[in-house]
């Protein structure tokens, strides 16, 4: 028989119970929310960098192929300026949610900034890559952006890099943002 003070700690000891497990939720919660973008569904810098550490030493390890999409949106500073910035908002989600939609399950997303996003595939080569942008080329081409009864053409110059054993992520995400520049000074062909 469990007399009042028995009871009386049995009943702390579960509220503690309780009180650690909505804790390790919120930090759960939180470490999530530190990797991904607050505006769309797509990683943030940190966690697409750290996807891109993971998918690299993956690669290293297995000598498997990878390959990095950099994405520059063309057409976004129209978007802002004609139909305003919670349109602009609207099409870094849309965007976000095209990309998430055209990827494998093991391939990762992610805003880096502004009008910029990444994709990053494993087990994937320069020709995959190169096939992929062409793809979402097209996606962008065939579904325009359109904000409360108004159409903003939008397009991405895409830039594709191949891993080459690189060792630091941010030479790999400054190759593939260089090759997107010559693919924006060239035009998207």
């Amino acid at each position: 028989m469990l007399d009042a003070a028995d009871k009386d700690l049995i009943a702390e000891i579960e509220r503690l119970r309780a009180e650690v497990a909505a804790l390790k939720a919120r930090a759960e919660a939180a470490e999530a929310a530190a990797d991904h973008d607050v505006l769309t569904p797509a990683l943030n810098r940190r966690g697409f960098v750290e996807a891109m550490r993971r998918t690299m030493a993956y690669c290293r390890r297995y000598d498997a192929p990878a390959v990095l999409l950099y994405l520059d949106l063309d057409g976004f500073k129209g978007v802002n300026d004609t139909l305003g910035h919670a349109a602009g908002d609207a099409a870094l989600v849309r965007v976000a949610e095209m990309l998430l939609a055209n990827v494998r399950e093991s391939d990762a997303v992610g805003r880096l900034g502004g009008d910029e996003f990444a994709l990053l595939m494993l087990n994937a080569g320069l020709d995959e890559g190169r096939d992929k942008a062409r793809r979402l080329a097209e996606a962008f081409d065939a579904s325009p952006f359109e904000w409360e009864g108004r159409v903003a053409p939008l397009g991405g110059s895409i830039g594709v890099r191949a891993f080459a054993g690189h060792e630091d992520p941010e030479v790999w995400l400054a190759e593939a943002d260089a090759a997107m520049w010559v693919r924006k000074r060239g035009g998207r062909a």
